[in-house]
């Protein structure tokens, strides 16, 4: 009897970074590709500490089961960094732990997607994103972006023209690919628009906090007033990815829909996790931590930016973030990042993510993104010294 699996299934592909990463593990691989912190920041000690804190004051509810919706002082630690730092107005009671947001995207394709419905988003965006809705297999409209994200008409121009358009997903702070940042403006006229069509929107900020110069500006959810804004966040990139734990901020509606899908998926995220974790937060400065990590990502940002600068060719250019972990570089037309990272990048011991599956649609094959935070400084300067002679390489053959 021939194996017969459901057809969605045919749409799923696996993830390019995940699998470029199983090459990156050589150690002599210089590598931009993963969106990962430096494990040299992790706070081994203190979560050795609280570890042990923990199991010894309340070992057995640690071992126990908790709640679908998560550990209430976990939330409420979560709700409150949310008000403070990005001016939102949320209790423990709107937030959902998940195992990582990236399973709150899978809720959202769940809850929200039937087949060939339509899901708006950047141009580029976020792999792991259309990866995890591209398994309910809706359609892709790539909204133009800019410099500045979104670009507000040619969004209402979509919305005007297309009537299943289930939700919106963007990343408005130092956005995964590309880095760049949307300005309060636009993410007033951006909310102005959506409480106009009332469409969901999900919100992913992985990064926000991750900021090195300008001042910090209200998420999207700070500005709704409808509902209609569910928040990602994670504690992946300001405290320790092992530990899988992000959580979802939105309205009782939506959250009633995602907890019951918790309940089907997995039940519950790891209490101990989730106990340490908000141990860590009565025990330790979080904000003292996200500063650490802020002035060594920002030294990083820096010797890529001047080594780029300094190594790559003029027809090469690449954004220059506020945070976060990424740039984002374009090259002249006709040059295929993929093939570049193939024969002339890794040869050459370097790594980086090519930029054509960030967009659903395909094309732009002529752009890539590149980490900063993982590598240190000296390895930095080093791959983008390598990187360039491959670029310059590309360039000499297509001419």
């Amino acid at each position: 009897m021939a194996i017969k699996f459901a057809e969605r299934t045919n749409n799923m592909e696996g993830s390019a970074i995940r699998e470029l990463l199983k090459l990156t593990q050589r150690p002599e691989i210089i590598s931009f590709a993963g969106g990962m912190p430096a494990p040299e920041l992790f706070p081994v000690q203190e979560m050795i500490d609280v570890s042990k804190k923990v199991l010894e004051e309340n070992g057995r509810v640690a071992m126990q089961y908790t709640t679908t919706e998560g550990y209430a002082p976990l939330r409420t630690h979560l709700a409150n960094r949310m008000n403070d730092k990005l001016k939102t107005n949320v209790v423990a009671d709107d937030i959902l732990i998940t195992n990582g947001s990236q399973q709150c995207l899978d809720f959202i394709g769940k809850a929200f997607l039937d087949k060939d419905d339509i899901v708006l988003c950047e141009s580029p965006s976020y792999l792991g994103a259309i990866n995890a809705f591209n398994c309910y297999q809706p359609k892709f409209i790539n909204v133009p972006t800019d410099e500045n994200g979104m670009i507000m008409e040619e969004l209402e121009k979509i919305l005007e023209e297309n009537d299943r358009v289930k939700f919106i997903y963007v990343i408005p702070d130092f956005q995964n690919p590309s880095g760049r940042t949307w300005p309060l403006e636009r993410r007033e006229k951006f909310m102005e628009i959506i409480n106009k069509y009332e469409i969901p929107v999900a919100e992913d900020n992985p990064y926000g906090e991750l900021r090195f110069e300008g001042e910090f500006l209200p998420s999207l959810k700070a500005l709704d007033t409808k509902g209609l804004v569910m928040f990602l966040g994670t504690l992946s990139k300001i405290l320790c990815p092992g530990y899988r734990l992000g959580w979802v901020a939105a309205s009782p509606k939506i959250l009633e829909k995602f907890n019951i899908l918790k309940q089907a998926s997995d039940l519950q995220a790891s209490t101990i996790s989730q106990m340490e974790m908000s141990k860590f937060f009565d025990l330790y400065s979080v904000d003292a931590h996200v500063e650490k990590l802020k002035e060594v990502y920002k030294k990083r940002r820096d010797v890529m930016l001047d080594s780029m600068k300094e190594f790559f060719p003029a027809e090469v250019t690449y954004t220059h973030p506020e945070g976060g972990l990424f740039t984002w570089v374009v090259l002249p037309e006709g040059i295929d990042a993929a093939v570049l990272l193939k024969e002339k990048a890794l040869p050459r011991n370097v790594a980086f993510v090519a930029g054509e599956p960030f967009f659903p649609n395909g094309g732009h094959a002529n752009t890539f993104r590149m980490n900063y935070s993982n590598m240190p400084e000296d390895k930095i300067k080093e791959g983008i010294e390598s990187l360039g002679k491959a670029i310059k390489e590309a360039i000499e053959e297509m001419k």
